[in-house]
């Protein structure tokens, strides 16, 4: 029997998932899609009789509306919620905003892959003179966070996403866990990958065709010492799971039309 159990999920579509952009650090509403996601979702772990004491979301909006609309569906808007920069999606650097699809047919399917989903290759960082910089370093979310804002990363790996969550992991979030309290952690694609490849101990290899869907949540169930007693479960019509996973392995993936048609 598990001696703690933890549901984690990426929060729901956002206007340039729909897009199908590297959005990363920009900060986004939820599309009308990602808010009905969000609302299942809550509809569901409501049905599932769950019942939670404190949240963790990152600090962008879209991490936190998605918890805002799955406690409200439950009836447990009081829950307390704790917001931090370590949950942030991987800083995509120079990527952010570009079209994941285009990037296939310019570059190729496998870099793509590999810029999405490889466990440590970093894309190129971030400049100053990119469209997004002041927007995301000039935001007073940064100012309010655990390193100075001159630290904070212009381009990330998968690797350095789980660099900078292990901390708040082991020292925020672990602690309350073991105090007895049912956590809910409404993340991002790749913060949420990279906690998984820590608590199930998936390989560098492996972690490249681990792949999550937006609005699902997925149920983590550990022993006394956190380790997991089983492989982690996506809750929910297991039909449309594996077609919302297709879904976003297809975003990066060169367009049928484009493919057949490259001068378009």
């Amino acid at each position: 029997m598990a001696k703690y159990r933890l549901v984690l999920l990426r929060h729901g579509e956002g206007a340039w998932t729909k897009e199908n952009r590297f959005c990363s650090w920009v900060d986004q509403k939820l599309s009308s899609d990602g808010i009905k996601e969000a609302q299942n979702c809550g509809k569901h772990l409501k049905a599932l009789g769950f019942e939670f004491d404190l949240v963790f979301t990152s600090v962008l909006s879209r991490s936190i509306q998605t918890a805002w609309l799955i406690l409200q569906e439950m009836g447990q808007e009081w829950v307390p919620i704790q917001s931090s920069w370590r949950l942030n999606e991987r800083h995509y650097g120079a990527l952010i905003g570009l079209n994941r699809a285009e990037m296939a047919l310019n570059h190729g399917e496998e870099q793509v892959k590999i810029w999405r989903r490889s466990y440590d290759v970093t894309p190129p960082p971030i400049s100053e003179s990119h469209p997004y910089y002041a927007e995301i370093y000039n935001d007073r979310r940064y100012k309010c966070s655990d390193v100075p804002q001159e630290n904070l990363p212009k381009a990330e790996s998968l690797k350095d996403v789980l660099d900078r969550l292990l901390p708040y992991w082991n020292e925020k979030i672990v602690p309350e866990l073991k105090s007895g309290k049912m956590i809910l952690i409404s993340a991002h694609g790749n913060s949420s990958r990279a906690l998984l490849k820590h608590v199930e101990g998936i390989s560098d290899e492996d972690i490249i065709n681990v792949t999550l869907p937006t609005g699902v949540p997925i149920l983590l169930e550990l022993d006394e010492n956190l380790h997991p007693l089983g492989p982690h479960q996506f809750l929910g019509d297991q039909e449309a799971i594996q077609a919302a996973i297709k879904k976003v392995e297809d975003q990066g993936k060169v367009k049928s039309a484009e493919k057949s048609n490259p001068t378009v």
